[in-house]
């Protein structure tokens, strides 16, 4: 029997029992903590073997694997008819769980795309972080929103399409009404499709067509079109149009020299490198179309540290270009990636045609590749220091609270909460959550005042503290915490605000509660403290000068103010904190008072219930919507008539 003493196995006969039925077959494999969590899948095409590897010697173990099999308590498996198969499924349960020991593209699912709308009658361009199969064109992913926003505008530029960001379909629609586009029409940023008559839809098309060409780095066909339509507007003595066109065809050949032309290759392909130390690791990847350097992209990755160069190499393949929304016929790799002829049949089948994969080893393809190598190296050093300096800034302002409020340790995670309202109404909580000094969003919180009646930031406060510590205490197992004032039983956890969830995000307490306010908001959380016998928490209240040009501390039963030095360490980190959950606060009650004035508009007109105004701002979207549509459209929304409509529009 293999050697468990080193795991977390509680019961050794029982697991090695199991893994001796494990099947001899392709399959995926998911190790599992003593709670359940999965920490690692992985994938074989013999199951037993790969996974009786884990537990030969020590010694023979990387330490970070040794890590991970100090905590295997349980497994899982799942068997399937192939290679490929188990790569895929692999694929998708990291992408699912995201394993703490897997190497990972690290905010995979936040990159951004350039979303072309072919599919609509006028199309737009903008960027966009989801990628679905809706009949848009995409380009992308890239590594940054900048980058992004950058390229949007020099597409706009040139091709004079709907600007991104600044013409919403309810803009769009009240212009078209008005009969007068906008001042991008003037300054030649749009073409004008709002108002009939100003351009033809077949020619708007063509300049969204010839921007997608663009992206794709064919600009020497986009030119030859663009110079085809000059010389006919020349003809036909449009010389303000030729000019016009003229001057794009001048920007194009510009941005075209900038980019580096290859001599021998004429293929679309991706040039993927890697630069890693100390378990950071940076993969470049050049887009090269029609012989044309056309971007560079940097990628971070997490959890490489003591990987084979070919297990990170391949982790990268799979997760970017699972969703990626293109795959060139040829990927030129700096290093060999692990299992090749299963990635190239993925990647074949993924994009529809032949791609091969290819490590150069002299020439011009190899000089791109030491291209890619040399960017991926200044990137991870950018990024390192930038790591360093943040970390650092961290470490020292943490270590300054722990000392300023006489905790035992550093307050790895801090819990910051406030409440906003305009004039007593929408009033609404907001918990921020920072681990290491560093802002954790996905574990940000919103809360709608239920139970409050006007401006009571007080009250306010311990409800928020109150359905937080609730669902802590039912995530923990506490059942008799869950009980309230006077013995009764307190509502359960509401889902209104955000999505259901595990309840181990609950179970997990922050080491500071931080509350934003004086005296009375920090006494009224320390009574929800002792009542749900959380008194064990630490909690400080953030006092704020009147301008808020100070960020003061103060501790429960203290008289007298925390006063943090103006350069100091520790008041940059809550004044980051606090700004941060006032912004997330007031961001969520802005929401709710938009929605609010909206609704109240509407119940006012006669005749509009709640069907109706459900349906129109269904289909509007907003109160401007409502107001630019014509009376047709307001008819044609399910629920309304004629009559109804032209009361409405009346009344707007």
């Amino acid at each position: 029997m293999p050697d468990f003493s080193y795991t977390a196995i509680t019961e050794p006969e029982r697991f090695d029992e199991r893994l001796r039925h494990v099947p001899l077959s392709p399959g995926v494999y998911l190790w599992k903590d003593s709670d359940g969590k999965i920490l690692y899948v992985g994938k074989s095409k013999v199951l037993r073997d790969r996974m009786r590897s884990y537990f030969g010697a020590p010694r023979g173990l990387s330490s970070k694997t040794r890590r991970l099999v100090a905590q295997i308590a349980d497994f899982e498996i799942i068997v399937t008819g192939t290679e490929l198969e188990a790569l895929l499924l692999e694929m998708n349960l990291i992408k699912q769980h995201r394993p703490r020991y897997n190497v990972l593209l690290k905010d995979d699912k936040s990159y951004p795309y350039i979303k072309v709308t072919l599919n609509e009658s006028w199309p737009r361009v903008f960027t966009t972080r989801k990628f679905v199969d809706d009949g848009a064109r995409y380009f992308g992913p890239y590594s940054n929103a900048g980058a992004v926003y950058r390229t949007l505008d020099q597409l706009n530029k040139l091709f004079a399409f709907r600007p991104p960001g600044r013409c919403p379909d309810e803009k769009f629609q009240r212009h078209r009404k008005l009969g007068k586009p906008c001042m991008y029409y003037d300054i030649k940023r749009c073409l004008g499709p709002c108002v009939p008559g100003l351009v033809e839809r077949d020619e708007y098309r063509a300049a969204i067509e010839a921007a997608c060409r663009f992206l794709e780095g064919k600009t020497e066909q986009v030119v030859r079109d663009l110079r085809r339509r000059m010389e006919h507007a020349a003809e036909e003595l449009e010389f303000e149009r030729a000019a016009y066109l003229r001057d794009r065809i001048g920007d194009i050949e510009k941005i075209s020299e900038r980019q580096r032309v290859l001599r021998t290759v004429e293929t679309d392909q991706d040039v993927i490198a890697l630069a890693r130390e100390d378990g950071s690791a940076v993969v470049q990847v050049f887009y090269i179309r029609g012989g044309k350097l056309i971007g560079a992209e940097p990628f971070t990755l997490q959890n490489t540290e003591e990987e084979e160069v070919q297990q990170v190499i391949r982790s990268f393949v799979t997760q970017f270009y699972e969703s990626a929304a293109e795959i060139p016929p040829n990927l030129l790799l700096a290093e060999h990636v692990e299992e090749p002829i299963i990635i190239e049949q993925w990647l074949s089948q993924k994009g529809g045609h032949k791609v091969e994969i290819t490590v150069p080893r002299r020439g011009e393809k190899r000089q791109l590749v030491e291209m890619a190598a040399q960017n991926a190296r200044r990137k991870l050093d950018e990024l390192r220091l930038q790591w360093l300096n943040s970390e650092q800034r961290a470490v020292a302002g943490l270590s300054e609270l722990r000392d300023l409020l006489g905790l035992s340790g550093l307050p790895g995670v801090i819990e910051c909460y406030d409440v906003s309202n305009t004039q007593g109404t929408n009033t609404v909580g907001a918990m921020v959550v920072f681990e290491r000094g560093e802002a954790k969003k996905s574990r940000y919180r919103k809360f709608r005042i239920k139970t409050v009646e006007g401006a009571n930031d007080v009250a306010a406060i311990q409800e928020v503290l109150r359905r937080r510590l609730r669902r802590a205490a039912e995530a923990l197992g506490e059942e008799e915490v869950a009980i309230g004032p006077a013995g009764v039983v307190n509502e359960a956890p509401t889902t209104a605000e955000q999505p259901a969830e595990a309840p181990s995000s609950w179970a997990e307490l922050p080491d500071l509660i931080l509350i934003d306010g004086g005296i009375g908001q920090l006494n009224g959380a320390l009574a929800v403290l002792r009542e749900l016998r959380f008194e064990h928490l630490a909690i400080a209240g953030v006092v704020k000068g009147v301008n808020r040009d100070r960020f003061d501390l103060l501790l429960p039963g203290a008289h007298e103010l925390i006063v943090l030095q103006r350069d100091s360490a520790a008041l940059r980190l809550v004044q980051t904190i606090d700004e941060e959950a006032d912004r997330f606060a007031k961001d969520y009650h802005r929401t709710l008072r938009s929605k609010s004035a909206i609704r109240s508009t509407l119940e006012e007109i006669p005749g509009i219930g709640p069907r109706r105004r459900q349906a129109l701002l269904k289909h509007f979207g907003s109160l401007d919507g409502i107001r630019a549509a014509s009376v047709e459209e307001l008819a044609a929304v399910p629920g309304m008539t004629r009559k109804s409509a032209e009361e409405l529009k009346g009344l707007l």
